[in-house]
């Protein structure tokens, strides 16, 4: 059987991607990363990226976090999980993620944005109201952290 490569950045992949995010919070304030490319580019978001081979979704989403923020966590249990499925103007799918979000606790590190994060910040539920949130983010912030995080 011939072994297929998939590209490294996720576009136009033969099956979906397994990626992770980090919910961390600190202080009433969530983490979270301006995405500096697709999807999702230009918004803010949940931290997080794929899962390499042979990693646990905790382990990705602590090296995930660290490299995108300069911040320790320690990984907790999955708390939300949902598909990110883009089409190009022709149809064929341009990225396809299964993202599963875990609870994460804080544990050291000060904010430096990196890998493909553009800046990261401490956003507390005002900011949200105002900062260019992804849909995604919104939906898990209201759905499960309901008290004012829309």
């Amino acid at each position: 059987m011939e072994k297929q490569e998939i590209p490294v950045s996720g576009a136009y992949p033969n099956r979906p991607l397994v990626a992770v995010g980090a919910i961390v919070f600190k202080e009433d304030k969530v983490l979270l990363v301006l995405r500096g490319k697709p999807p999702a580019k230009n918004h803010w978001t949940i931290p997080g990226g794929s899962v390499e081979l042979g990693e646990t979704l905790g382990e990705a989403a602590e090296r995930e976090i660290w490299e995108e923020t300069g911040l320790t966590i320690q990984a907790g249990e999955p708390v939300y999980t949902f598909d990110v499925i883009e089409r190009d103007p022709e149809g064929a799918i341009l990225f396809h993620y299964v993202i599963v979000d875990l609870a994460a606790d804080y544990v050291s590190g000060e904010l430096r944005p990196g890998d493909d994060a553009t800046d990261v910040c401490w956003a507390s539920s005002r900011d949200i109201k105002t900062l260019k949130v992804s849909a995604a983010t919104r939906k898990l912030l209201k759905q499960f952290y309901k008290s004012g995080w829309v």
